[in-house]
């Protein structure tokens, strides 16, 4: 029971900000004076759905442990390469931690990352956004492993070069609905276009940690999953 409705509220946490997108775009709902409050609601609904779902599937302190590990190392790494802009493993860490624990572990890897990285980087109105898109990094892995266990080395590199462009379209969502008017395909698509260049760098240093790192990086993530299911059979 605690495991489909797990599944039920990281789904919904999933899908709340397409639908919410969407509605923005649409113009026909009534609170178009206050999109910048509502998306605020929203993104922190969906992240406490996550949270929520995580809490009800996870009862393992070890499991609990090697994520908390993971989230600080994704926080070190970004603070480590902050002088480097856009550049940074915390989006490979997210998403090779949700690729070999699961969606809701990735998702609580990089929402911790963009948490505790911003308490020495600086905390803004961008913090939930970043925290809702790295989780979402690390939460989609743990599905493309479910529905393409056999993705090889270069799809994931792909995967995480998109994830590249995909988290700036996220935290462009943001700055769009608090700054720009009309909200439209069109004014969106201008400020994702504004934003290329930068969201490249992002995609291309992903790509590269993955190809440097990830092969090694991920077994040794097998290997304390693998050691965890076993502590957990004795036990």
């Amino acid at each position: 029971m605690k495991k489909m409705l797990s599944k039920i509220l990281f789904w919904l946490g999933f899908g709340i900000i397409p639908i919410f997108m969407a509605a923005a775009m649409s113009g026909k709902t009534t609170i178009s004076g206050e999109w910048g409050v509502a998306s605020y609601i929203v993104i922190f609904a969906a992240i406490a759905l996550m949270y929520l779902g995580f809490e009800l599937e996870t009862s393992s302190p070890k499991r609990i442990a090697v994520i908390a590990v993971l989230g600080a190392v994704g926080a070190a790494g970004r603070i480590a390469f902050a002088a480097i802009p856009n550049i940074q493993p915390t989006t490979f860490i997210a998403i090779a931690s949700g690729y070999v624990f699961g969606p809701s572990a990735g998702f609580m890897v990089g929402s911790t990352a963009a948490l505790v990285s911003n308490f020495f980087l600086g905390h803004g109105p961008w913090t939930p956004w970043q925290m809702f898109a790295w989780g979402l990094a690390g939460s989609s892995a743990g599905i493309v492993k479910r529905l393409s266990p056999h993705i090889g080395k270069w799809g994931m590199a792909f995967f995480c070069l998109l994830w590249g462009y995909l988290f700036g379209w996220i935290l462009n969502l943001w700055s769009w609905i608090a700054f720009v008017k009309p909200l439209n395909w069109q004014s969106f698509l201008a400020v994702c276009t504004a934003s290329f260049w930068f969201d490249t760098l992002h995609a291309v240093g992903n790509a590269a940690f993955y190809l440097l790192f990830g092969t090694s990086f991920m077994k040794i993530l097998e290997r304390f999953r693998h050691k965890m299911a076993a502590t957990q059979k004795i036990s």
